[in-house]
């Protein structure tokens, strides 16, 4: 059975065919304002390279929105509060040191927060002689301040019983070079890494070489020290390792400038005075037989696996060239290292270097 249609219902159906057309509408541009608020780009373009958001160990929302204004890192702060809010990120935040890409929108931003996504950093371990040159170092690449690392480089029990080194030792655990970790690790965790790759360096075939000559790892480093703070010149340090060794086996005094200039701490010293020999010190390898207590710089690879393959000769006398390329004349007698001596020391002189 069919109802007949009756011309009065048209205006009704009128009014649902608007009705129906309006509330489309209205939820097409609820759609569009979701997108917007949501997905929009919001993360500005930077003209001097990534932009990165840094959150300390800690910090609440406040510190977060309050770098996001400093740094103006944001097109629109109010939709990212939206959004943050939105995803109960206010009770979730995470240390760390955040990449914002360029055209990042509100909901890609926020879940990369809250999963605690951090970028890297890559950082390069540089040469260092002290304690407080390497914790300055580390200090100004991630979160861990210098004061904290200094403690934990001079608390000797922990380094013991964590690392098998002393406070005196504990610099040949970190080889200078690349290394990647992130922005927020703690002084301990630093500590960690620098052994951990200290520990790859390591293989069973260099722990061999050590053994054939005779020498510890804590030892190599500390060989390798002097012999890094001897040359620049990758060859000679083959040769400076070989006639190192060579002093070590006779019984001789190894006589070391470097380990001079650590113990009067004054690296910048041209000339090695008579006086600077009688400094009272277990670094002063011309009063006292064998390596010194520690390393007196940071030895690279490079200069290691010198150590751990040096040149074999009769050389025991060795002495920087008077051209000042930074080679070094090398000698089996002390007579022919006097002769040697003497040309260097003429150099000095005629370039008016009394210190």
């Amino acid at each position: 059975m069919s109802f007949p249609k009756y011309p009065e219902n048209q205006p009704m159906r009128k009014f649902w065919l608007l009705f129906l057309i309006v509330l489309s509408v209205a939820v097409l541009a609820g759609l569009g304002a979701g997108w917007w608020v949501l997905r929009r780009p919001n993360v500005r373009e930077s003209a001097f390279g990534p932009a990165y958001l840094y959150i300390g160990t800690g910090a609440g929302y406040g510190a977060v929105l309050d770098s996001l204004r400093k740094y103006e890192l944001l097109r629109d702060e109010q939709t990212f509060d939206w959004v943050a809010r939105w995803r109960d990120y206010p009770a979730q935040v995470k240390p760390g040191r955040y990449l914002l890409r360029s055209g990042m929108g509100n909901l890609a931003l926020v879940d990369m927060l809250l999963r605690g996504e951090q970028d890297t950093v890559a950082f390069t371990l540089n040469a260092f002689k002290y304690k407080p040159q390497l914790a300055r170092q580390l200090a100004a690449a991630f979160e861990a301040d210098s004061v904290g690392l200094r403690r934990l480089l001079n608390d000797n029990a922990l380094l013991q019983r964590r690392y098998g080194v002393d406070t005196t030792t504990v610099l040949t655990l970190f080889l200078p070079g690349p290394y990647r970790l992130l922005w927020n690790s703690s002084a301990r965790q630093l500590l960690d890494s620098a052994a951990a790759t200290h520990q790859r360096f390591w293989t069973p075939e260099r722990r061999h070489r050590a053994d054939s000559l005779g020498l510890t790892i804590t030892q190599v480093h500390v060989l390798a020290s002097i012999v890094q703070r001897e040359t620049a010149q990758p060859t000679d340090k083959f040769l400076i390792a070989g006639a190192y060794l060579n002093r070590l086996r006779k019984g001789m005094r190894l006589q070391a400038d470097p380990t001079l200039l650590w113990a009067i701490g004054n690296f910048g010293v041209k000339r090695v005075l008579n006086a600077d020999k009688l400094v009272d010190s277990p670094y002063n390898t011309y009063k006292h037989k064998g390596l010194p207590p520690g390393p007196i710089t940071s030895a690279n690879r490079q200069t290691l696996d010198a150590v751990l393959r040096p040149a074999r000769h009769n050389y025991v006398f060795f002495c920087a060239r008077p051209d000042g390329s930074g080679f070094s004349d090398f000698a089996e007698t002390y007579a022919e290292h006097l002769r040697n001596a003497r040309r260097y020391q003429h150099r000095l002189d005629s370039l008016g270097v009394k210190r």
